[in-house]
């Protein structure tokens, strides 16, 4: 057996036998360094700051206890769309059988983490090490699975609901497409033809809503962080238009605008990786109404390793997730103007 030494506790090496990093496990970085001294490392830790995730407040999670225990496809019946006939006195009635359509959602999607800790790294730190890591693990969950479902619901939303001829009603609100994407200003686009002000933007976002005939209630939208700031720049930063007794320049919150409640999200898709042009962004405004989530396995459990002395941290979760109506999700394709 093979090891190697910092001076401090004597530490596996290439030629240990068995291997210690089993096929399919990743060598820590930095490695081991076998000396968690409390005089050497300090307690206080850098702060770490996590992307901020929408998912909780833009779906719903109606179905969640139908697949909790069992099952892994939640299937959903519609309401049916009555037909309303005219009357002619002495005139036979035509029978309707309504039918509803069905959805399915699958709960096929599942993301897990596996974490070690050894005795004696646990023994020599003087931190928590496994609460840190656990706290860190819960985060990084949310925004994967935020980043994962939001690319999901690209060119979900029903036909008259994005594109360039958006509105079921009157077919010309344009809210871009991939290659012509709207160019967003803060205000005052002067003419120039392709670029109009954020707030037209969001009003166009309302108005198709408005011919699928969505409640106001409830409506949200979902802005990368350079569209917040152009809001904070545009005619709204004057507090007697936004009916608020001091600007949002100045309180730096967003609140509501045209019946949406504004969400901000660095964990849109963008760009060639979401299978847009170069320095495109997708917009999402809707209801809770069209997405549903659902969560069958959400744990995390400590158990003592099989292989070394230590303890493994792993975490899974099961979930799903389904557009289940597009008249109530609405998409732009958007650049910075």
């Amino acid at each position: 057996m093979a090891y190697t030494t910092t001076g401090g506790y004597p530490l596996a090496g290439a030629g240990t036998t068995p291997p210690i990093y089993p096929t399919g496990s990743a060598t820590p970085n930095p490695a081991y360094s076998g000396t968690f001294i409390p005089v050497l490392w300090s307690t206080k830790l850098i702060e770490k700051f996590y992307a901020s995730t929408v998912l909780a407040a833009i779906s719903n999670t109606d179905y969640e206890g139908e697949i909790k225990n069992k099952g892994d496809t939640v299937v959903i019946r519609t309401k049916p769309t009555i037909t309303i006939k005219d009357y002619r006195s002495d005139g036979l009635l035509e029978i309707e059988r309504p039918a509803s359509n069905i959805i399915e959602m699958k709960i096929d999607k599942g993301k897990y983490f596996n974490l070690i800790l050894d005795d004696v790294m646990e023994v020599q730190s003087d931190l928590n090490m496994m609460n840190m890591w656990s706290d860190d693990a819960a985060q990084q969950f949310k925004i994967v699975v935020d980043t994962e479902v939001l690319k999901g619901l690209l060119g979900q939303a029903a036909p008259k609901n994005k594109g360039t001829t958006a509105g079921q009603i009157s077919n010309n609100v344009n809210l871009g497409v991939t290659g012509t994407p709207l160019q967003i200003v803060a205000r005052n686009p002067a003419g120039t033809a392709g670029k109009i002000e954020i707030i037209d933007l969001i009003v166009r976002l309302g108005q198709v809503l408005d011919e699928q005939n969505i409640p106001e209630t409830g409506r949200w939208i979902v802005l990368p962080a350079w569209i917040s700031s152009q809001i904070k720049m545009s005619e709204l930063r004057d507090a007697s238009l936004t009916g608020d007794s001091t600007s949002i320049l100045r309180n730096g919150r967003l609140g509501m605008i045209d019946r949406f409640t504004i969400y901000v999200s660095n964990l849109l898709p963008s760009g060639v990786a979401a299978g847009l042009a170069a320095g495109e962004w997708v917009i999402y405004a809707g209801t809770q109404h069209a997405l549903s989530f659902a969560s069958q396995i959400n744990k995390v459990e400590t158990l003592r390793s099989e292989l070394t002395f230590g303890t493994l941290l792993r975490g899974l979760q099961v979930y799903g997730y389904k557009v289940l109506d597009g008249t109530a999700l609405a998409q732009a394709i958007v650049t910075p103007g």
